[in-house]
């Protein structure tokens, strides 16, 4: 079931604002504009760029904070995407609502690491999770965000959605209070692998936190999916990114 107690949040500071926009819905191009470097970078239908090179270091302020993310156009799961601004900003702003001091917190598809750092400055224990070519560049910034902090050390881990779940992370050993998930539903072909993970880890008394931005009609086809598993609530709306902040809990 989907409760609707949403609330509309504030737009992301300017100097964060990026144009992330797929203009159809075939999904055969989509462009990002970076106004700040006045670069364009296409992404084609399988998410390959043409490519392969570092962007200048991105800058966020967080919990008081500077963050600095190297992104990369190597991979998909490189870049810094609407959710994760949404998610990092929403758990900033409501630390009495979602505690995470000393809480275990594992993030999936965690791609530059930005959740993953915000939420180990507020006080987590946090694993950070993707595929195996996304590990260096999350590695490198997680560590050098979180190195000199006085946190909880935070761990990344290899984790490809649906596969050897039960003897990487047994049930028995690996229980968490959150899991945290930013834009991992877009135009690919592991949603089932993603939804069977989700389901593994959402254990009793584990929240789901899920932002993303919905923009093809299969996301609103997970979504869906998820509200059949999940007692489901959207805790908020970004409207000028497309962006909602989904909790789940409870598996049926």
């Amino acid at each position: 079931s989907l409760a609707m107690i949403s609330t509309q949040q504030p737009p992301f500071p300017s100097k964060i604002q990026r144009v992330m926009d797929c203009k159809t819905e075939k999904k055969e191009t989509c462009e990002e504009r970076y106004d700040s470097e006045n670069l364009t970078l296409q992404i084609l239908q399988n998410w390959v760029p043409k490519v392969s090179h570092y962007f200048d270091k991105e800058h966020y302020t967080y919990a008081g904070h500077q963050i600095v993310i190297q992104e990369s156009i190597e991979h998909f799961g490189a870049v810094v995407w609407p959710g994760a601004l949404a998610l990092s900003q929403y758990l900033e702003s409501n630390q009495e609502r979602f505690n995470l001091k000393d809480k275990k917190v594992l993030e999936i598809g965690a791609g530059t690491g930005l959740v993953s750092i915000v939420a180990c400055i507020l006080g987590a224990y946090v694993t950070a999770t993707d595929l195996p070519e996304v590990l260096e560049n999350l590695s490198f910034n997680i560590s050098k965000n979180t190195r000199n902090m006085n946190t909880h050390k935070p761990e990344v881990r290899k984790l490809v959605w649906g596969e050897s779940l039960n003897e990487d992370f047994p049930i028995s050993t690996y229980r968490y209070d959150f899991i945290l998930a930013t834009d991992v539903v877009y135009h690919h072909t592991a949603l089932e692998p993603l939804l069977a993970t989700m389901a593994y880890f959402c254990q009793p008394g584990t929240v789901l936190l899920w932002a993303n931005k919905f923009r093809f009609s299969t996301d609103y086809e997970f979504l869906e999916k998820v509200c059949n598993i999940f007692n489901t609530t959207i805790l908020a709306e970004f409207p000028e990114s497309n962006v909602k902040l989904l909790k789940q809990w409870d598996a049926h």
